[in-house]
C-alpha cells in the first residue's frame, strides 16, 4: 500500500521526514553530485527547509520513503527568485496562490515500474493538494531531461524561458497551472493515479 503521510501527526511526521531527508541525500548528493548541505552525513537539508516549507511524502506502511516533494510559498524567498531568476524571460511568478515545487525525489531503491507508479502518484498528489488548498500555479526549476518529461505529462505546463547552462547542468524554469480540468488532462496521458489517502502537510520539519 502507498499512502500520503499526514505529517501533522507527529509520530508519523518524525519517521517520514527523517526518511525523506535521508532519501534526498542519496539522490541529490550521492547520485547527482549536488553541492548542497548535508546534516550528520545522512540528511540533505538547506535553509529553505524551514517553518514555511510544506511537504508531500509518499511512503509504505512502515513509513519507508517512496517519493516526496517540497513546496515553497513564492511570497517568500524560494529557488527560482533567489538563485535562478535568469531562467525566466519575464517576471518570476509570485503570489499567495503560487507555490514552487522543489526536491521532487523518487527513492533510489525503486525498480523502474515501481518508480513510474510512485512518480505518477506524487504528481497526482501535487494536483490534489493544490485543488484542496487554493493553489492555482506551481513553478519549478529542473534539468532539461526532467523538464521535458514534466511538459509531456499532459497538464497545462509552459517553460518560463530558455534553458541555460548552470554549474555544468542545463536548467530550465517551468510554470504549471492547476484547474478543475487538470485531472482529466492527466488521465488522458495515463499519469493520474490517486494515493490511498489525501492529507495536509506539516509546516515545521522534524529535527533530523
Amino acid at each position: 500500500m502507498i499512502s500520503l503521510i499526514d505529517t501533522t501527526k507527529q509520530a508519523a511526521c518524525d519517521a517520514a521526514m527523517r526518511n525523506m531527508f535521508a532519501a534526498r541525500k542519496e539522490v541529490f548528493v550521492d547520485l547527482l553530485g549536488w553541492d548542497v548541505p548535508v546534516l550528520d552525513g545522512r540528511f540533505e537539508l538547506d535553509h529553505l527547509d524551514n517553518e514555511h516549507a510544506r511537504y508531500l511524502i509518499l511512503a509504505d506502511s512502515s513509513h519507508a520513503h517512496l517519493g516526496s516533494a517540497r513546496l515553497l510559498p513564492t511570497t517568500r524567498p524560494h529557488l527560482l527568485d533567489h538563485l535562478f531568476p535568469e531562467l525566466c524571460a519575464g517576471p518570476v511568478p509570485r503570489g499567495p496562490a503560487t507555490y514552487e515545487i522543489t526536491r521532487f525525489c523518487l527513492d533510489r531503491s525503486l525498480a523502474a515500474p515501481r518508480r513510474r507508479e510512485v512518480r505518477n502518484r506524487l504528481v497526482t498528489a501535487l494536483v490534489e493538494f493544490a485543488l484542496a488548498n487554493g493553489i492555482r500555479t506551481y513553478t519549478g526549476v529542473a534539468e532539461l531531461p526532467w523538464l521535458r518529461q514534466i511538459l509531456d505529462f499532459g497538464w497545462d505546463a509552459t517553460q518560463l524561458g530558455e534553458p541555460l547552462p548552470t554549474d555544468g547542468r542545463l536548467l530550465g524554469a517551468i510554470r504549471i497551472d492547476i484547474t478543475t480540468e487538470t485531472e482529466a488532462r492527466l488521465r488522458a496521458t495515463g499519469i493520474w493515479l490517486p494515493t490511498d489517502q489525501m492529507a495536509s502537510t506539516a509546516a515545521q520539519p522534524a529535527h533530523a
